[in-house]
């Protein structure tokens, strides 16, 4: 099975530290982002990689180059603007009937064999993970006199959640791609036509979005493997959340909120 890597962004919130570096290809540790990811893929067996590149296309040619993995490793240069929708489109004659796709800058531990479980638990042609949101503050907490109890620092929000990337799609969905925005057109579209299911992660989940991230995500795996590495991480995603709070809520993402990166 081949999972699809959309690695063309020009990454402009990270700038300027991507001015010259495709976002996927900026370190985390000791190693880009990118093959971070690669490896939370192949340490499941799945080691077949389609990179769908655009932003300095030359160098992710380059890095898959260099790889001494033995794993089976693609580049397919999609064009410097196409949106994330027409980067898959880009890459669908070397795909097969079902693949799985995710985004050049997440990490989370996700048991990829237990999405693919899912997603052949339900009929829909795509099946996408998300993640209670991440909040970026710290919150209050106080009681009814208003007395504050507890300083909580940026907790997940779990009334809220959120795209994390992490895809299988069966080709079928094509007959509802709509559009060159995956998050703003495609989504929508197949969620309208009954086609998209949501496979809840309760584990580890990170975006790098900005050189900051990249920074604590490489504070992460300082003495080692990262939290995306974990077994025990892995192990805690389920269908099942663990309290009534963290149900996912009737259009918890019908607006597919996440960050577009090409």
């Amino acid at each position: 099975m081949q999972t699809v890597i959309l690695c063309g962004g020009t990454g402009t919130r990270a700038y300027p530290h991507t001015l010259e570096l495709p976002k996927p290809l900026m370190q985390v540790g000791d190693r880009p982002i990118l093959l971070h990811l690669m490896q939370i893929y192949a340490r499941q067996g799945f080691d077949r990689f389609v990179l769908s590149a655009g932003y300095r296309a030359d160098l992710v040619a380059k890095f898959a180059a260099d790889l001494e993995t033995g794993w089976q490793v693609e580049v397919i240069d999609t064009g410097e603007r196409t949106g994330t929708a027409g980067r898959i489109i880009g890459c669908a004659p070397e795909l097969g009937q079902t693949f799985l796709a995710t985004y050049g800058d997440g990490l989370g531990s996700i048991n990829v064999k237990a999405l693919l479980e899912f997603h052949s638990s339900h009929a829909g042609a795509v099946t996408v993970t998300a993640v209670p949101l991440p909040s970026p503050y710290g919150t209050l907490e106080w009681d009814e006199a208003g007395r504050v109890r507890r300083f909580v620092e940026k907790p997940r929000l779990t009334d809220h959640w959120i795209n994390a990337g992490f895809f299988v799609i069966d080709d079928r969905a094509f007959d509802h791609w709509e559009g060159d925005d995956l998050e703003r057109e495609v989504l929508p579209a197949l969620a309208a036509a009954g086609e998209l299911f949501v496979y809840q992660h309760h584990g580890f989940w990170r975006s790098m979005d900005t050189y900051k991230d990249a920074l604590e995500l490489s504070a992460l795996c300082l003495k080692g493997d990262g939290p995306w590495t974990n077994l025990s991480e892995l192990e805690s995603s389920s269908q099942e959340p663990p309290g009534s709070s963290d149900r996912i809520s009737p259009g918890a993402l019908s607006s597919m909120e996440r960050k577009s990166m090409p």
